[in-house]
C-alpha cells in the first residue's frame, strides 16, 4: 500500500526549487540529501525516483532541490507529483500508542462490551486533532466521527483488528 509524503505544490524560484506540501510526521527523516523519492502524479502509476539535493522550510513548506530539475520549466513539469513510500518499507513505530494511518483503516470499532460500532474508513487530521471516520455497522454509507484520544478511543489492538471505544452520551446517536 502507498502512502503519500508530500505533494509539489509549485516551483520555487527559477532554479528549479519546489514548494512540497508536507504530509508525513518526519520529514527531516523522508526529505534527507540523498534520499531517494519515489514520485508520481495524480491518477498515473509510473514512478519516478528523485533524489534529494537540498532541502529547507520555507514559509510552512519544504522547499526540495533534487537531481536533474535545475530551472523553473523542470520544476513545472513535475508539479503535483506526489512522493510516496510503500507501507511494507516502513518501519513499526516504537511508541506503543503511535499508529500510521493505514494500520487504523479497516480495523473494527467496538464498544466495551462487545457491542459493534462500525469499521475505520479513514483517519482524518484536523486543527483540532485526529478523528475517526467510521461507516456504522451494517450500512453502506454514512459515517460517525469519533475523536481520536484516550478519553474515548479505550484500546488499539492492530492485531486483533479491533479498536474499543467508551463514547460520551450523544456521540454516537446525534440528535
Amino acid at each position: 500500500m502507498e502512502l503519500v509524503i508530500g505533494r509539489v505544490a509549485k516551483s520555487h524560484g527559477i532554479r528549479g526549487e519546489l514548494a512540497v506540501d508536507i504530509r508525513t510526521d518526519d520529514p527531516e527523516e523522508r526529505f534527507a540529501v540523498g534520499t531517494v523519492l519515489h514520485g508520481r502524479k495524480p491518477r498515473e502509476q509510473k514512478l519516478t525516483s528523485y533524489t534529494v539535493e537540498a532541502a529547507r522550510e520555507h514559509s510552512g513548506r519544504l522547499l526540495l532541490r533534487l537531481k536533474g530539475i535545475d530551472d523553473r520549466t523542470a520544476s513545472d513539469a513535475i508539479r503535483g507529483t506526489l512522493f510516496i513510500v510503500d507501507t511494507a518499507d516502513l518501519a513499526p513505530s516504537d511508541d506503543p500508542d503511535e499508529f500510521y494511518d493505514h494500520e487504523l483503516e479497516g480495523l473494527a470499532v467496538r464498544l466495551g462490551d462487545g457491542t459493534p460500532v462500525g469499521s475505520v474508513i479513514e483517519v482524518l487530521h484536523s486543527a483540532a486533532g485526529e478523528l475517526l471516520s467510521v461507516r456504522p455497522e451494517g450500512q453502506k454509507t454514512g459515517e460517525i466521527l469519533i475523536p481520536f484520544v484516550a478519553a474515548i478511543v479505550t484500546s488499539v489492538s492492530v492485531a486483533d483488528g479491533v479498536i474499543e471505544i467508551d463514547p460520551p452520551e450523544g456521540l454516537l446517536n446525534p440528535e
